[in-house]
């Protein structure tokens, strides 16, 4: 996406309505009528985009709805659209979708206006300030995480919803992270439900993936078998998975859900789920997230600590983590460094290896493996047979 070109700026002094009354704009549009140019006491919006740009044509569908929204609850807001389109039919069928106003098309006046704000990529929201001259951080990004909570999309909102995020996370509250607006349950592939209120004391794991992601499929049959392994032990009464879908449509979810054993926050409720990967702070799929039974973040690696110690990692603390590890130099320890089986050709070299497959019983095997350095072959060390 590329900015406009260098010209002068317009006097800072000034706010939207006298600058554009200095351009010799007369009115501004909104649908098919000409509508006079006031200020009238609403907090104004600027919206730099184009019919061009693909994140833009993305991202005015969530602002139509977040504009009807805060109208339909009485807010007083206005957003003007200021064009980046490089010619007038392009302009009105971007236009055409918008309830807003927009400053008629001229692309001279357009590139002078994107030059007095800044604007170097588009989609670009712009709040300006009570004065209307002075200008708030674009807002694009705050309106995709946050929604109609952006409103007023001040610096002081920003960091309000941050504080509110900081304590969610680190609240110890289960049910202000899992549940929302009258819905207090869970759901799973397999026709149960669970109230949030019985993870309440659990260490829960929060398990962000998608059908259409193969290392998340990978990781699924990992998790799998470190739950169902908690299942037939004690210490599964106090653990729960909680899956939270960024497939791309419900029939992905369902495909999904299906194979697993645990539980998932409906699909239909994307907010509940764009929220937590907000404020887990999610930037790549799978990862599991850990939280103990008092409701606080153990750690957002979940995914490492299963892939290499599977279910033998609970309760996922870091003195867990540390015993593991020292029981894990202490077998190393106690291995031969080089062995010569009767079942492979070549000497084998003992290897530390986060997840292999045992060329002998075809198992999956970790931590400890006999590997050739000549050809591909990694041998359980409990399917040695003579050790050099």
């Amino acid at each position: 996406m590329a900015g406009p070109d260098n010209q002068p700026e317009c006097k800072k002094t000034q706010n939207i309505s006298t600058i554009l009354a200095s351009e010799g704009v007369e009115f501004l549009l909104r649908g098919e009528a000409k509508v006079p140019l006031s200020s009238d006491g609403k907090t104004t919006c600027l919206y730099f985009s184009a019919n061009w740009c693909r994140p833009c044509k993305s991202f005015t569908p969530q602002l139509v709805q977040l504009y009807n929204q805060l109208t339909k609850l009485g807010k007083k807001i206005e957003i003007i659209f200021i064009s980046f389109d490089r010619d007038e039919e392009g302009f009105k069928e971007h236009f055409k979708c918008m309830p807003w106003l927009a400053v008629p098309f001229d692309v001279n006046l357009h590139r002078r206006l994107s030059n007095h704000y800044h604007i170097d990529h588009i989609p670009s929201f712009i709040p300006l300030g009570s004065d209307g001259m002075s200008m708030e951080e674009d807002a694009a990004v705050l309106i995709e995480d946050y929604g109609t909570d952006a409103f007023p999309f001040t610096r002081e909102r920003r960091e309000e919803l941050k504080a509110m995020d900081d304590a969610k996370r680190q609240g110890g509250k289960l049910e202000e992270l899992l549940a929302y607006e009258g819905r207090n349950y869970l759901i799973s592939g397999h026709g149960r439900e669970m109230w949030v209120s019985e993870l309440v004391g659990k260490t829960v794991g929060l398990y962000f993936g998608a059908h259409w992601c193969p290392p998340c499929r990978a990781f699924t049959t990992q998790l799998t078998e470190a739950y169902n392994e908690l299942l037939l032990t004690a210490p599964y009464q106090s653990f729960e998975i909680i899956f939270i879908s960024t497939d791309r449509d419900s029939k992905e979810f369902d495909l999904h859900v299906r194979n697993m054993p645990w539980l998932a926050i409906p699909y239909e409720e994307d907010k509940t789920r764009q929220d937590l990967c907000r404020i887990f702070d999610i930037k790549k799929i799978p990862a599991l997230v850990l939280v103990g039974p008092d409701g606080k973040t153990i750690s957002t690696n979940g995914r490492a600590m299963v892939s290499l110690y599977g279910a033998k990692a609970f309760p996922f603390t870091q003195r867990k983590i540390a015993e593991l590890e020292a029981d894990m130099r202490k077998e190393g320890d106690g291995l031969p460094h080089h062995v010569k089986d009767p079942k492979h050709e070549h000497v084998l070299k003992l290897d530390m290896a986060k997840a292999y497959v045992c060329d002998f019983c075809r198992k999956h095997g970790r931590f400890w493996a006999f590997s050739c350095d000549v050809c591909d072959y990694d041998l359980h060390p409990t399917c040695l047979e003579e050790p050099f």
